[in-house]
């Protein structure tokens, strides 16, 4: 394998790295960039390249538990001393977790055929982006309108509000239409800082994520061989090393900035990708 090939792998790592967490959807800057420009299916072939694209969100979902390790060794009652915070009166539990990703995990088990087959295109991408953005739009200008926060920490989200977060994701099925977008927004409508409302969506994406990933992997392994290994391992590395800068920078900025931003920027970019390719 090429160097020139091995950089098509690191070019795809930091674009899943940079925008898996963001509310711009990873899937829609992935299809972008992949179909209209690195093409990994020339010369992977189209499942080995499906595979790919599992492997390196695999290496988002790490960076977020190496971020938020204590939180989920909390969750999980892996506690040591020092990571111990039951005297602080933490009460995000696992429970909050299975409560939200439950309606997309069921949905994205029972429709994942139909989404493969019907949804990764282009055009269901930029109609994603764009209802996703209006969405956004409309979520902050709500929040904006009401001065509706009520819930500045995780530690106080209910089960309640976890299953309508939950419930809201379920657009994000929806290529394009961004599940951190969509779980964002939903927090915020609910009375959420942006900043709560991003830590509960990068918190409950490790689940979700990771089981698709896991589920995916264990259907698609034969495509997983020595040759491909090299462009694997090379984008897996990328996709963690640009998540673990841009979840940092992300949970940072969220609260100054807020939604209308990532929203503009979705609603440019499917007019010059309309352009361009239509």
């Amino acid at each position: 394998m090429d160097l020139y090939t091995l950089i098509k792998a690191v070019i795809l790592g930091l674009v899943e790295g940079l925008t898996e967490f963001a509310p711009i959807s990873s899937t829609g800057h992935m299809i972008i960039v992949d179909d209209l420009w690195l093409q990994s299916k020339e010369f992977l072939g189209k499942y080995p390249a499906n595979t790919f694209k599992v492997v390196i969100q695999l290496g988002s979902i790490l960076a977020v538990i190496v971020i938020f390790r204590e939180r989920f060794m909390d969750m999980l009652d892996f506690k040591s001393r020092r990571t111990a915070v039951k005297s602080s009166g933490d009460k995000l539990k696992l429970s909050h977790i299975i409560v939200g990703l439950l309606p997309a995990g069921v949905l994205g088990v029972l429709f994942e055929d139909v989404i493969d087959e019907y949804l990764f295109s282009i055009e269901t991408v930029l109609i994603g982006l764009f209802v996703g953005a209006v969405f956004m739009i409309i979520a902050d200008m709500i929040s904006s309108k009401y001065n509706s926060v009520k819930v500045e920490s995780v530690d106080m989200i209910t089960h309640k509000q976890a299953l309508i977060v939950g419930l809201i994701q379920c657009l994000a099925l929806w290529p394009g239409f961004s599940r951190s977008g969509s779980t964002i927004s939903g927090g915020v409508l609910l009375g959420m800082n942006h900043r709560t409302a991003a830590d509960f969506t990068f918190i409950m994406a490790v689940p979700i994520m990771l089981g698709a990933s896991v589920l995916s992997l264990a259907k698609n392994w034969q495509y997983f061989t020595i040759d491909a290994f090299p462009f694997m391992a090379a984008g897996f590395i990328s996709a963690f090393i640009f998540a673990l800068v841009s979840i940092k920078f992300f949970l940072k900025l969220i609260n100054k900035v807020k939604l209308i931003p990532f929203a503009l920027y979705r609603i440019l970019l499917v007019l010059v990708i309309y352009v361009l390719y239509f």
